[in-house]
């Protein structure tokens, strides 16, 4: 029982995340007379993903990053020293615990916030709009950013928040190193056989895996594998069709004791794939998050689904 509400709780969190990002198009960062460029002139208006114009007067000096996605961007870039304040699911790297926590990524703290005295509170797909309203409303310049669920839409976001924070150099440096390494992932696996894939997001009384038109479905055949749930859309999927599917291999997360409540869950079990020692583990992290370690994410997965093409010289 305790699995299956540690189970639940990642659910909902993961569903946050991942479910609710929008595809406004990037209209590009601007100074005050409209036109794009590259070097970074403040004031400098920010059109961010909800379509706000956010003027910063400023290059950023207090920054309160609503999400783990973009605390994890501003690591990256070298900027953590800017941070002030983060949610309670901001874990990496671990010494950004040192820094307050504001609460959740939906509704965090808004009193907390303020005491902080941020110039500048960045947010993700979960940030409620009654939230930003209120911290308009007490003077708190907030930007929301994100875009499509894909590898564009992570560099999209980088490089705004490198634009922002006045990184952009090294928001161009992070993201060819993710580009290169998203190359060389499909030049391993290019022209191997597809092993069937089922990833694990939740199981029990609910299973709950990455249907054909989610970021994670995409991964998996990214990385060179075949999705065994691409026969749906969505997050749902019943037990009763994953044990006639029967899949190659099972991929689960490496926290909330998961791999060991798969074998020994009803229908997963009985699996050929957990019977044979194919269910794996990855940091989970590294594709839910879709910050400047997806492309690391990617890799692990490939590494999973075709070991042999990360042992070859």
């Amino acid at each position: 029982m305790m699995v299956l509400k540690r189970m639940v709780s990642v659910i909902l969190l993961f569903a946050l995340i991942l479910g609710s990002a929008g595809c406004a198009v990037d209209e590009g960062d601007k100074p005050l007379n409209g036109q794009v460029v590259d070097e970074v002139v403040y004031p400098l208006t920010v059109v961010d993903s909800e379509g706000r114009e956010v003027r910063i007067e400023k290059e950023p000096e207090r920054v309160i990053a609503i999400g783990p996605n973009i605390t994890e961007t501003i690591y990256a870039l070298g900027e953590q020293d800017k941070m002030v304040g983060r949610t309670d699911y901001c874990d990496y790297p671990e010494e950004v615990k040192q820094i307050d926590s504001v609460g959740g990524l939906r509704a965090p703290n808004v009193e907390k916030i303020v005491a902080l005295e941020p110039d500048l509170v960045m947010g993700s797909t979960h940030f409620k709009a009654e939230v930003v309203q209120k911290l308009e409303a007490l003077n708190v310049k907030v930007l929301v950013l994100y875009e499509k669920e894909n590898f564009e839409g992570v560099y999209a976001t980088i490089g705004k928040v490198g634009r922002v924070l006045n990184a952009k150099e090294k928001a161009d440096e992070v993201v060819s190193e993710m580009q290169q390494k998203v190359r060389e992932v499909r030049n391993k696996v290019t022209g191997r056989e597809s092993p069937r894939v089922y990833y694990v997001v939740g199981f029990g009384e609910q299973n709950f895996t990455a249907g054909k038109d989610t970021f994670i479905g995409q991964l998996i055949e990214t990385a060179g594998g075949k999705n065994a749930a691409d026969d749906v859309e969505g997050w749902q999927y019943s037990l009763e069709r994953l044990v006639e599917k029967n899949p190659d291999m099972l991929i689960c997360s490496k926290y909330y004791d998961a791999k060991e409540g798969i074998r020994n869950a009803n229908g997963y079990k009985d699996l050929d794939a957990v019977k044979n020692n194919q269910l794996y583990e990855i940091d989970n992290n590294l594709l839910d998050r879709q910050g400047p370690r997806l492309a690391d994410g990617l890799t692990e997965l490939a590494k999973i689904i075709h070991p042999d093409a990360f042992n070859e010289q």
